[in-house]
């Protein structure tokens, strides 16, 4: 009878004890997966608000942002010590190399139908389209890895400096969620949040992204339709000029160039009217449309001891509108007319 029940009580005892360590394993985050947001008080009533402000059911915001987890290495990222800008020469290889030329041009074959359509509904070139998609994820093999609730959430809980900004978008993103019918715990993108083939933020995706498949949707991912003409919405929403130029080779009179090259500032210049660039010995050169809108003066080095200089007209500055880099937007424009060329 004594052995009877010390073998009970020991399987008793292994039983509790698996159920104990059971329990632990349950309270105890995956570092792997991120510890969840789902207990803490900030993350609930910040909840409450979004249900308040856009009429989400509360139980479901609640539900989701407990699922969303802290992602330590996206802080780590948006951490990184601010260095000095690269130059022209060192940033661009990469975005003109051959394999990206040819990646534009098979991309523009594969989806010449909706870029045709593009330039004709909002008057931006297909090149544009395309060099845009390529710079941004490589015509849409690279479009992030980090779930975006699990994105957004760590930036706007724990990310004081930009926080303001990451609570918007996160809160656009659940909105977004709702009107385009599938559940925020799914989608993938980049670290910042940043979504689909043209890298939109939320606020973005909502604001500019267009069902140009005419399928009732808008899949920034899949559907090749919806990237055109959600990039070419994007670029005419901020003031795209069709037949604009973006840059052209600028022409600077020996007299003038050192008090000339004194108005730049990292790389681009204050935006004037070109009656007074000409008038201090700066212009375009070669002959092209005069714009009434004024334009500025861009710099890119060439080598570590030689630059080129160009006007930037207002679609150069259209694409800046997408990433605010002098040197992006030349990439943009550089790629384009590589692609181009290359068809």
């Amino acid at each position: 009878m004594r052995r009877s029940t010390l073998v009970v009580t020991i399987a008793f005892a292994l039983v509790a004890g698996g159920l104990a360590s059971y329990a632990v394993a349950q309270r105890t985050p995956d570092p792997k997966r991120g510890v969840p947001y789902g207990p803490r008080d900030d993350v609930r009533a910040f909840a409450a608000e979004v249900a308040a402000e856009t009429g989400l059911d509360r139980r479901s915001v609640e539900r989701w942002l407990a699922a969303a987890r802290f992602q330590p290495q996206i802080v780590t990222l948006m951490s990184k010590p601010i260095v000095e800008p690269p130059k022209w020469f060192e940033y661009a290889p990469p975005f003109l190399s051959a394999d990206r030329i040819a990646g534009g041009v098979a991309w523009w074959r594969a989806n010449e139908d909706a870029l045709e359509r593009a330039e004709a509904k909002w008057g931006v070139p297909p090149e544009i389209v395309v060099a845009i998609v390529g710079i941004e994820t490589s015509y849409g093999r690279l479009t992030g890895s980090f779930r975006v609730i699990d994105a957004l959430a760590t930036l706007a809980f724990d990310y004081p400096r930009r926080a303001p900004f990451f609570r918007g978008e996160l809160k656009e993103f659940l909105l977004l969620s709702g009107e385009q019918g599938f559940t925020p715990l799914v989608p993938k993108g980049s670290f910042a949040g940043a979504m689909g083939v043209p890298q939109f933020m939320p606020g973005s995706f909502r604001r500019y992204a267009v069902d140009f498949d005419g399928d009732a949707r808008i899949d920034l991912w899949g559907s090749a339709a919806d990237v055109v003409g959600s990039v070419a919405n994007y670029l005419a929403r901020h003031d795209w000029q069709p037949g604009g130029q973006t840059i052209v080779p600028a022409a600077i009179a020996d007299e003038h160039r050192d008090a000339v090259l004194r108005r730049l500032d990292g790389g681009t210049s204050e935006r004037r009217p070109l009656a007074a660039w000409t008038g201090d010995g700066v212009g375009p050169a070669a002959l092209v449309e005069p714009v009434d809108e004024p334009v500025g003066l861009l710099m890119l080095e060439e080598s570590p001891s030689d630059a080129s200089y160009w006007i930037a007209y207002p679609n150069f500055y259209v694409i800046t509108r997408y990433n605010r880099s002098r040197l992006y937007a030349s990439a943009v424009i550089t790629l384009a007319e590589a692609i181009r060329a290359a068809r």
